[in-house]
């Protein structure tokens, strides 16, 4: 077997390190063999992803387990990469964006610890996937919804840890988070919010505690362990309606956009509103083989070909509402009045009351059919995405589109875009579909990516996630006043985490003193 280490630790220190681990959590649950560390690379790497592969991976099924590992890991110096089930496909999966890291991984802690029927909230272990908390629900006849984001096997709490989002009400996964329980980098348990005291009622009733309000600072961060988490869910209504609506030219996106966007920041549209060109919805249910095989980017006439056969638009985006049975009558009486006249035609929404089948219902319910885009090019597929936060501005967002589009034309790759319309602003979602084993393709795609990063960053908009491969690419864009964030971020992490143990260089944050 080939031994891998982390890069500041000896082979020798790294194997008592992994005898320790084992004693605190069993042996059996300490991975080192190489197809348990191939198991665990980047599902999407733009080549091998070799740059990213841990040296181990262990797996804790308690939080004070976690505790007793973090423990470990400060005195061997051994750096840990926490993933709550590794699913962050797209973003790198479960491996580390440091070659060498051990990860921890917390499948193994996933209880639901409570669901409150009467305030709408849950207590959740990070290993609990959609598809576990749906089922709780729907098992337990408990009548609360959840959202859920495009792909739905990862995990509740990961997902808002990452401010993934979903497409109801509550898909602004980040603030539903109520109350957090954290080990922190040298071993110690917190608890933020109410949580802080010890015997606490309203754990999950209220965000911010008595003092700093500190559930943000483990967000997209490197400076905890988050080993529980409460959730706030949605009561569910009396009624939802949903429809998609089809927009046929390209140049509809700025007004459709301004009419859309004004809906949202009104709260008559409550939910993230996706809205897509005809290749994001023809790769779910076809490859690009089916439509066209030839070089370069896909002609507008293919383009024109899907329109057509798939009965979509140029653009289009599905609307929910949700709510008493006068509001939901309401607004779908006004989103008729605004739309009807300029589609030229009339829409129907399909309308769920409470009590019938919920297939019907605009609920979430997850799924993991978004995956299958990744098979667009064939061979072995993968995604990269760049989602620039912009204005929610009609026209600024239609000529950002059309030069974006130009640009993947130039370079010769399809271009797959949706915006996401959020209460306040637009992302741009420049998704990247690639074949891995298309060396020339994922040179391509690396310079493509780039290209985007640094031309929204020239226009003032930035990136909200990102891969791994391109962490700090992406931290280096926010550059006021010579990077200041990354000084500060620096300054909490080297208080908070002196032997650099958790993820260092995740987003950006320790990467020098860990020589990231």
């Amino acid at each position: 077997m080939t031994t891998l280490t982390p890069s500041n630790v000896s082979e020798a220190a790294f194997g008592r390190a992994l005898d320790s681990f084992g004693a605190a959590i069993g042996k059996q649950w300490v991975l080192t063999s190489e197809e348990d560390r191939a198991g665990y690379l980047d599902p999407y790497a733009l080549g091998a992803g070799l740059e990213h592969e841990a040296s181990a991976t262990i797996a804790p099924s308690s939080a004070e387990e976690v505790q007793a590992l973090v423990r470990i890991a400060n005195e061997f110096k051994v750096p840990l990469w926490p993933v709550s089930r590794g699913k962050n496909f797209g973003y790198g999966g479960a491996a580390p964006a440091m070659r060498g890291n051990v990860i921890l991984d917390l499948g193994r802690m996933k209880k639901i610890i409570e669901v409150d029927e009467k305030y709408a909230h849950c207590l959740l272990e990070p290993g609990v996937s959609y598809f576990d908390l749906y089922n709780h629900l729907k098992d337990n006849e408990i009548p609360l919804w959840m959202s859920v984001p495009g792909n739905g096997w990862g995990s509740v709490v990961g997902n808002a840890l990452d401010r993934g989002i979903g497409y109801t009400p509550f898909g602004d996964h980040t603030d539903t988070l109520c109350g957090l329980e954290v080990v922190l980098p040298e071993g110690e348990m917190v608890r933020t919010g109410m949580g802080a005291m010890g015997n606490s009622k309203v754990w999950q009733a209220y965000r911010y505690g008595y003092g700093p309000g500190w559930d943000q600072m483990f967000v997209q961060s490197n400076l905890g362990v988050v080993t529980k988490a409460g959730m706030w869910l949605q009561p569910e209504p009396e009624m939802s309606a949903k429809i998609t609506l089809t927009f046929p030219n390209f140049d509809d996106a700025s007004w459709a956009l301004d009419i859309l966007t004004d809906l949202r920041r009104r709260d008559v549209i409550q939910h993230n509103i996706v809205f897509g060109s005809p290749v994001r919805a023809a790769s779910v249910q076809s490859q690009r083989k089916d439509w066209y095989d030839g070089p370069g980017a896909l002609p507008d006439s293919v383009s024109e070909e899907m329109i057509d056969k798939l009965k979509i638009g140029w653009w289009n985006c599905k609307l929910s509402l949700f709510g008493h049975l006068g509001t939901v009558r309401a607004h779908v009486k006004l989103i008729r009045e605004l739309f009807e006249p300029r589609l030229g035609d009339s829409i129907q929404f399909e309308i769920w009351t409470r009590g019938d089948s919920p297939e019907k219902s605009a609920k979430g319910i997850p799924s993991t059919m978004a995956l299958q885009s990744v098979n667009w090019y064939g061979g072995r597929g993968g995604h990269l995405s760049f989602a620039p936060v912009m204005p929610p501005d009609g026209e600024l967002i239609l000529d950002y589109a059309k030069r974006t589009k130009r640009l993947y034309d130039e370079v010769g790759h399809d271009y797959y875009a949706s915006f996401t319309i959020g209460k306040r602003h637009i992302n741009n979602v420049s998704l990247i579909l690639y074949d891995r084993d298309d060396v020339a393709m994922t040179t391509r795609v690396d310079k493509l990516y780039r290209t985007l990063v640094q031309r929204a960053a020239a226009e003032g908009y930035a990136e909200y996630r990102g891969h791994i491969s391109y962490m700090d690419v992406v931290a280096d864009t926010f550059d006021y006043n010579g990077g200041a964030i990354g000084r500060l971020n620096d300054k909490v992490k080297k208080a908070l985490d002196p032997n650099g143990i958790i993820a260092p260089g995740r987003n950006g944050i320790g990467r020098e003193r860990n020589g990231a």
